[in-house]
């Protein structure tokens, strides 16, 4: 499968939302191009690089995108919100003559789901007196807590991290290990779980 890359300087989990202003012209372009098939774009943390200029080398895993909302306040700025349905490892890549970079990906499985580590209910609860504080409305819906993963995706959305220590969490493969990380985070925060 192929889609356009989009690198960030952030990491968009699955179950996650990302509001984007895009104003590039290889992104103006890429974007009508989505809403107009209802195809994704694949967002992957930027390596090395920059967001805007010459296309950045992104992150061999990423996240597949989809645009949930656009909006248009003037031309030349599209207002997006996506959502990431899935991980995705990046293949060979290509840049087209307007600049974007488009790549083969290979979808992911979400991490495979194992027997409930310790740490799971603790983290439920820290998400839920999260959500209580900033309002559901700030969380993707319809909340999943019983999925591990989803859990702990949104509980590392929450936690001041680097993007690189982010990334780490996107590429793991199985529930427990990501679950198990997020928590000794929250623990190293001062976070009670």
């Amino acid at each position: 499968m192929e889609m356009p890359i989009f690198p960030l300087g952030t990491v968009l989990f699955p179950g996650g939302v990302l509001p984007l202003k895009i104003f590039e012209q290889r992104y103006l372009e890429m974007t009508k191009a989505c809403v107009r098939d209802g195809t994704p774009i694949g967002v992957c943390l930027i390596r090395e690089g920059k967001e805007v200029g010459a296309p950045a080398v992104p992150s061999g895993i990423g996240c597949i995108a989809r645009i949930r909302e656009w909006d248009m306040p003037q031309l030349g700025i599209f207002l997006i919100i996506s959502e990431g349905t899935g991980r995705f490892r990046l293949g060979p890549t290509r840049v087209e003559r307007s600049g974007l970079l488009v790549g083969e990906v290979e979808p992911l499985p979400m991490p495979e789901d194992s027997p409930r580590p310790p740490e799971f209910e603790r983290c439920v609860d820290m998400l839920k007196v999260i959500v209580e504080k900033i309002g559901e409305d700030k969380l993707p819906s319809p909340p999943r807590y019983d999925d591990a993963s989803w859990v702990a995706y949104r509980l590392a959305e929450f936690l001041p991290l680097e993007s690189p220590a982010r990334q780490r969490l996107l590429e793991m493969d199985t529930s427990d290990l990501l679950m198990g990380v997020v928590a000794k985070l929250l623990r190293q925060q001062g976070l009670s779980i």
